[in-house]
């Protein structure tokens, strides 16, 4: 019946902690009172942004949680985001500006893989910094990242902790030293980078669409348009079993259809429209054929319809009348409301009227969801908030006939088919990099200089790496590390042979030992006289199975697999009268040297070019050391030519 289906997958969740600070009735009984006010503060206060708010699968709320093992008690939330790595960034920026708002307040953010933050600045920590002593380092406090530093030397600053602090520990520190602690401009500039144009940001990421839907659903959505995310979820993670509800449709049948406009966010329009799906001949929805100009508003509606059916059907038809109990009846409603109307939420509406009771439905329903029952066994499953929903809300085919007649224009699609350099433009603004002057790709293509491929291999070879990776040269600004790159290869020259420009004789004077005096290599001055010996010995030994190694190479066709500096440069003379080779009257052939640069380049062309255009070794290695190769427009075959 399908051709596709999507598996359930492990879903990303996001942690936020919200702390007082300083907290003297941190132990006492009047704490859970005082951040208990905390919440209804904040939730009212930001109501007029999370309202109207789409999230893909749970909301940002807020519970007081006691304290517990040495954590004080706080006010704590979890959200679980799923595919939408949006909602994620949004409640980022919904806890920072809470910090901002509440100067007493610091606050600690999480997810799935742990400091998400310092993820995002990776490029910017500082070299100390890692996952294993970042724990309860990293907070907002007025609006700002701050990371509690790691003291450079014992004992330089007293109230630095040594080991990751506690939290506790955290909170005095904060207090106490909170200008000290201020993340750098760069970290925080990549983190604002990614929150930039909230709130505004939030109409950006919706979505609306037409679709072909049951008057009921209809209905639904206009009371609950947060109702949507729940069914395209619904659908799109259908099994065998969710698909038997929807042979014979009980709850939404097709033949009350009416055209109407949904509001999506983007991940939810984009989820729904990328599943190919073909509905049971059984339950009723047919498509018009692809050609028809509202081929795609049936499409959508015979999907959404689809994912509203299962969420009734997951539900019991006998659910528990206490579920049903009214928002109203909880003691906090009384003050919440009215602190949504000192906040000027109903933004001057008369009491009674359509739009004050749309606005109130919401607010009610973000109540229950985000104040009340965030984790409550009393809160409704959306399959029962729909069937509630359709029991208590009058509405008339008629009228919603004479809507559909008036409907706003869909919003344009052409985001889901985004070209390679639309595509390229994005990742380099989500990486923070823009061009600095328009310039056509052609040319960016016709002035594009090759050294740069082989200066960006260089500096990534002259860059430290361990088992935990390789540092890679991302700007060729970047200051070099701090290692006496020419002594160490200095001294590995004269132990492994000259490098092409240099000489060709192995031999080791006595006066080449006397320019290794840096501190970063070897003094022989410094070992005892049987100690020298045995290290010149070994020297010695390795200096003569590096000659015997060129002499074996050079009866090979080895060589033949490089570009010399010969094939590439005339020379006028070949081979140095006065080398060892030449003296000694072997006959010996001696080895060209290789061109380093050429061959380094030819090998990543010639890997680029067979990618045909996709992600490989070659492309991705360049790509991370910020080197964008242009388009290959050579259609020659990349195998070398087989001799006649």
């Amino acid at each position: 019946m399908e051709e596709t289906m999507k598996l359930p997958t492990m879903e990303d969740t996001v942690e936020y902690c919200l702390f007082l600070i300083p907290d003297e009735s941190r132990d006492s009984d009047k704490h859970k009172e005082i951040l208990q006010k905390y919440i209804e503060r904040i939730m009212t206060q930001f109501a007029p942004m999370l309202v109207p708010y789409i999230w893909q699968n749970q909301p940002f709320n807020l519970k007081y949680k006691p304290g517990k093992g040495g954590v004080p008690a706080h006010m704590f939330g979890v959200t679980k985001f799923g595919d939408n790595i949006e909602d994620e960034w949004f409640i980022v920026y919904v806890i920072k500006q809470i910090t901002k708002e509440f100067p007493e307040l610091v606050a600690r953010i999480e997810d799935n893989d742990g400091e998400f933050l310092l993820i995002e600045a990776a490029d910017f920590l500082p070299k100390w910094l890692d996952p294993e002593n970042s724990t309860n380092r990293v907070f907002f406090c007025h609006g700002e990242l701050c990371i509690i530093p790691a003291p450079r030397k014992s004992g330089a600053e007293s109230w630095l902790p040594t080991t990751p602090p506690t939290i506790p520990q955290a909170l005095n520190i904060i207090t106490a030293h909170s200008e000290k602690i201020l993340a750098s401009e760069s970290i925080r500039a990549a983190v604002n980078r990614r929150i930039r144009g909230y709130p505004e940001k939030i109409q950006a990421s919706l979505h609306r669409a037409h679709c072909f839907l049951p008057a009921g659903i209809v209905a639904v959505l206009k009371q609950r348009p947060r109702l949507v995310a729940a069914a395209v979820q619904a659908f799109y993670l259908r099994d065998p079993i969710d698909l038997r509800a929807c042979r014979v449709f009980k709850t939404f049948l097709p033949e009350t259809r009416i055209m109407t406009s949904v509001t999506f966010t983007k991940c939810l329009y984009a989820q729904l429209v990328q599943q190919r799906f073909v509905p049971d001949r059984r339950s009723g929805y047919r498509l018009p054929p692809p050609s028809d100009p509202q081929y795609r508003a049936h499409e959508l509606g015979m999907k959404l319809a689809h994912g509203f059916e299962i969420l009734c059907f997951k539900c019991s038809p006998h659910f528990s009348d206490c579920k049903k109990s009214l928002v109203t009846a909880s003691p906090l409603w009384a003050s919440f409301l009215e602190s949504l109307k000192k906040n000027d939420y109903f933004k001057g509406l008369i009491e009674g009227s359509a739009q004050y009771r749309e606005r109130l439905e919401m607010a009610e329903n973000y109540f229950q969801l985000s104040v009340d029952w965030p984790e409550s066994s009393l809160a409704m499953s959306p399959g029962e908030e729909i069937l509630t929903l359709l029991q208590t809300i009058p509405f008339d085919i008629e009228d919603l006939k004479k809507e559909a007649a008036n409907l706003p224009p869909e919003d344009d699609d052409q985001w889901l088919d985004l070209s390679p350099d639309q595509l390229d433009q994005l990742l380099q603004e989500a990486a923070g990099k823009k061009e600095s002057e328009s310039v056509s790709k052609e040319e960016k293509e016709q002035n594009y200089d090759l050294t740069q491929v082989s200066e960006s291999m260089k500096a990534f070879i002259s860059k430290v790496s361990t088992h935990k990776g390789a540092e890679l040269p991302r700007e060729p600004s970047e200051a070099p590390i701090t290692f006496d790159a020419d002594s160490f290869l200095n001294y590995f020259d004269k132990i492994l042979g000259p490098r092409p420009n240099e000489s060709d004789s192995d031999d080791l004077d006595d006066e080449d030992f006397e320019c290794l005096d840096s501190d970063d290599d070897l003094d022989f001055e410094t070992h005892e006289p049987g100690e020298e010996a045995s290290l010149k010995g070994t020297l010695d030994n390795l200096k003569s199975y590096m000659a015997q190694m060129d002499q074996e190479l050079a009866h090979t066709c080895i060589s033949k697999s490089f570009t010399t500096r010969n094939q590439v440069e005339p020379v006028s003379q070949t081979t140095d009268n006065n080398s060892d080779e030449e003296d000694s009257g072997t006959g010996e052939s001696v080895m060209a040297p290789v061109d380093v640069d050429l061959n380094l380049v030819s090998n990543i062309l010639e890997s680029y070019s067979s990618q045909a255009g996709l992600a490989g070794p070659a492309s991705n290695l360049l790509q991370s050391m910020g080197v964008q190769l242009p388009d290959n427009t050579d259609h020659r075959p990349t195998s070398k030519p087989t001799k006649n």
